[in-house]
């Protein structure tokens, strides 16, 4: 009986290969998964030099929120695999 890792260095150690249906794991348990981003500013009619609306510039913070909170899960989720060293 033989036994092909899904995941492995290739010789010499300085490439890691993982193969289709290998998984990165901490302790066994996959990450838990992110949902997509929804992008909801609409900035139609602000042109240069024009201002936006205050439910514009809302939007836009909304927006940015969302992004930090999906780049943090992401962040923690390759720091929870070992692929980033935890921030301290």
């Amino acid at each position: 009986m033989s036994y092909n890792a899904k995941i492995y260095n290739k010789q010499g150690g300085d490439e890691l290969v993982i193969e289709d249906g290998g998984k990165i794991t901490e302790a066994g348990i996959q990450a838990s998964t992110i949902d997509d981003l929804t992008i909801t500013a609409d900035l139609t009619g602000v042109a240069d030099g024009t201002d936006m609306t205050a439910t514009q510039a809302s939007a836009i913070e909304t927006d940015l929120a969302a992004v930090a909170a999906k780049l943090n899960a992401v962040l923690a989720a390759l720091e929870g695999v070992g692929i980033l060293a935890k921030a301290s």
